[in-house]
């Protein structure tokens, strides 16, 4: 495992982990990275400083406990669909990256052949696509997975 410092491009940093260095090229390739603070999908390593065990210092203090919350099993059953919802959904598609807004409009407007997609949007081009009348639909994302 191995744990990246994170960054959006809203300048908000976090952390995760990673089976290795691979397995985040492949999730932020997929478009399976958000922040957690505002769901920003463009999201990159930040620049971290490597630690290094030493045995001239004193443990690290754990860290205060985060607040945790207990789900319904009805709950947990909703989540499980919504990702498998959006593995099908992304598994049967073309990912087309920051260029959705623009296939998509090409596809409504009939300038290319109509074919599944997907990929990130700025919102004021989906809202335009919207009022257009383009079928689009927000891929659902669920808070375990901004981790």
């Amino acid at each position: 495992m191995i744990r990246f410092s994170l960054a959006c491009d809203k300048g908000h940093v976090f952390e995760s982990w990673f089976r290795d260095g691979a397995s985040f090229d492949e999730q932020a390739a997929r478009g399976l990275l958000s922040c957690p603070v505002c769901a920003s999908a463009r999201v990159g390593k930040a620049i971290m400083a490597p630690q290094v065990a030493r045995k001239d210092r004193e443990p690290p203090v754990a860290e205060p406990a985060q607040p945790v919350a207990l789900v319904s099993p009805e709950e947990a059953s909703v989540r499980v669909k919504m990702r498998e919802l959006r593995a099908m959904l992304t598994e049967h598609s073309d990912y087309v990256g920051e260029k959705f807004a623009e296939e998509a409009r090409r596809m409504h407007e009939g300038e290319i052949k109509h074919r599944p997609i997907y990929g990130e949007a700025k919102a004021d081009d989906v809202r335009n696509l919207v009022e257009d009348g383009a079928d689009i639909y927000p891929l659902p994302n669920l808070p375990d997975e901004w981790n």
